[in-house]
């Protein structure tokens, strides 16, 4: 075959997507990260822009943070700028859904394209080192006697910490409306407010807090999982005899008005990420658990749980 014809029928099979993911140029990859430098969906983001080009799914990674409303700023930014665009991605989670239900965006997550769920983080709430307080059972016992003496501090209004919170003071019998949280824009804020003593108790993944827990600068109280977490030496609130348990999952979406084979095509650069040494290096890191779901069982899962956590926060009166 001439080399000429050999350029023109390779030209057609990659247009036509007949070639492996190998033959094609790795992409450059424009990563949405819907909130400040220093969370969780920071973090996430930036590992999984690793990943994705130490397993040359992708040739360049560029970030954008736009942190606000439980990632809704980050959303409408990406659900509006970025239509058609098969290499734009945006970091996400079940905070996000509940930031949806407490404040109503102007666009709407179904907007953008649901590609994978790829882990679950347990929540950790500590105590600042200095405070008088020690264990879960003193935080409780003021709950009951006073609920808004308590200041809770996380994530934005609707986020994991702030769901459990309200779990909690309904299960040992405080009045859920009534709980004062205090809502940061990203892990960073919160990590302040901890260290500071300007919050009585904090919540969030325990990988943002690891170093400081490690440091003795902050002290574990709880843990959110059904059991404890592997090597760490945390009660869960099950143990403590509060009946609650959460788990903060994080996915990733693609942009609005992706064909099929434009959403297969970023799922299987997902997936190739997910399989690297870099992310198995992440998950170890961060004290992530891997729990990939993709396609069409990932936006049914996103359905069940939107469902779920109305559910809750309206039982918890924060809807």
């Amino acid at each position: 075959m001439r080399r000429d014809t050999f350029l023109k029928s390779l030209a057609a099979l990659a247009a036509a997507g007949a070639l492996p993911l190998s033959a094609h140029a790795a992409p450059n990859v424009k990563m949405m990260i819907p909130a400040n430098p220093g969370g969780g969906w920071d973090t996430t983001g930036r590992a999984l822009g690793k990943a994705l080009t130490d397993a040359k799914a992708a040739d360049t990674v560029t970030y954008d943070n736009k942190g606000g409303a439980a990632g809704a700023l980050g959303l409408a930014q990406f659900v509006n700028g970025s239509k058609g665009d098969a290499h734009a991605l945006m970091v996400m989670g079940s905070v996000m859904l509940g930031g949806i239900i407490t404040g109503k965006p102007p666009v709407k997550l179904e907007q953008a394209t649901p590609l994978a769920r790829i882990t679950t983080e347990y929540n950790v709430f500590v105590l600042p080192a200095n405070s008088p307080l020690k264990t879960m059972k003193d935080v409780v016992d003021q709950l009951k006697k006073d609920p808004g003496s308590v200041k809770w501090g996380g994530g934005s209004r609707g986020s994991t910490e702030h769901i459990a919170a309200a779990m909690i003071a309904q299960k040992v019998g405080a009045d859920p409306s009534k709980i004062n949280y205090v809502a940061f824009r990203g892990g960073g804020e919160a990590t302040a407010a901890i260290l500071g003593g300007n919050v009585t108790v904090g919540g969030s993944g325990y990988s943002e807090f690891a170093e400081y827990i490690a440091a003795g600068k902050m002290r574990p109280i709880a843990v959110t999982s059904a059991k404890r977490l592997p090597g760490i030496d945390v009660p869960t609130l099950k143990e403590l005899g509060i009946d609650v348990e959460i788990g903060n999952w994080r996915g990733v979406y693609g942009a609005p008005g992706l064909t099929a084979d434009q959403r297969k095509a970023a799922i299987d650069m997902l997936q190739a990420a997910l399989k690297s040494t870099a992310w198995a290096e992440a998950l170890k890191k961060n004290d992530w658990t891997s729990s990939v779901l993709t396609g069409d069982a990932f936006s049914k899962f996103v359905d069940d749980d939107f469902a779920s956590l109305r559910a809750i926060m309206a039982k918890s009166g924060m809807i």
